[in-house]
């Protein structure tokens, strides 16, 4: 059956046919949270959070190749922080032109941010799709290399507003307790795209603050991506049911954080299985339609 179109969804840019979203859906599907490590080539930050082992540009290209990628989006991660060389040899290493596009991470208190993103998206153009946010804490963070800082702070709003000015999104890691600050401030920007990284942190939270995730929605220009399922402990057929029914099957985007072929199956099939309910045509929006749609177009 097709899907009513909804006010909601027209100001995101849809048609009124669900045909020709399908017709302009991509057959192979997009990664779109995908962590590079290389601290061979480029060595980790020193106040980095934590020091993963390599997965390597060549070594995600194995994974392209073999599970037929139509993109993927590089997630700039915290070991690196503000040093975003590896993005530069990813984006000069492609598979093919305008494969990869990527988040940055700056400190949104920091007065150099906007024209360091600036500097960033204008040696890359339209590859730097969003900054990245971390609220990982209740408590504000005045340093400290998550930077957690105070989503009140006027430095925060001006932050924003560069984004906003740039064209790109706001991809936000943060726990559930953090809803109300990411709307009051999401409010501000209707005409910004805001990404919830790993559905909101479902279980980081009481029941209550997870509401106030759910409640985003209501602004529609965000999006939810449906990634990290390994770390939800609850229910998570019902947990997907719940978001489908939430956001809409035309706002969210599937990412994987696996970087070997058999975990990147295993996934898929999951992914499948969880989402057996919706029908084709919506999986393949989740899968990789929306993400051609918000980021490769």
């Amino acid at each position: 059956m097709g899907h009513n179109f909804t006010r909601r969804e027209a100001l995101l840019g849809f048609t009124a046919s669900a045909g020709a979203l399908l017709a302009a859906a991509p057959t192979a599907p997009i990664e779109t949270h995908v962590h590079l490590f290389d601290p061979a080539r480029v060595p980790y930050a020193p106040d980095g959070t934590y020091k993963p082992p390599a997965y390597t540009l060549e070594d995600h290209l194995k994974l392209v190749e073999a599970a037929g990628l139509a993109h993927s989006i590089i997630v700039h991660p915290e070991p690196y922080q503000d040093d975003h060389r590896l993005l530069d040899y990813c984006f000069a290493h492609e598979p093919k032109p305008g494969y990869f596009k990527a988040t940055c991470l700056f400190d949104p208190l920091r007065e150099d941010t906007p024209r360091r993103m600036r500097a960033l998206s204008e040696r890359w153009p339209r590859r730097i799709v969003a900054l990245r946010i971390h609220e990982m804490s209740m408590t504000p963070e005045a340093a400290g290399p998550i930077r957690n800082r105070d989503m009140k702070d006027p430095r925060m709003l001006a932050c924003w507003q560069a984004v906003a000015s740039m064209g790109m999104a706001v991809q936000m890691h943060f726990i559930p307790g953090q809803a109300p600050n990411i709307r009051a401030l999401a409010a501000k920007f209707p005409e910004t795209t805001v990404i919830l990284d790993h559905m909101g942190r479902p279980g980081q939270g009481t029941e209550k603050e997870y509401e106030e995730v759910l409640k985003l929605a209501e602004l529609p220009r965000v999006i939810l991506k449906y990634s990290s399922w390994a770390e939800y402990k609850g229910d998570l057929s019902r947990l997907t049911r719940r978001l489908y029914d939430t956001f809409g099957p035309r706002r969210i985007i599937w990412g994987t954080l696996g970087n070997t072929l058999p975990d990147y199956r295993k996934q898929a099939a999951r992914f499948e299985e969880l989402l057996a309910f919706a029908s084709e045509a919506d999986r393949a929006l989740i899968r990789g339609g929306n993400a051609q749609r918000l980021f490769f177009q």
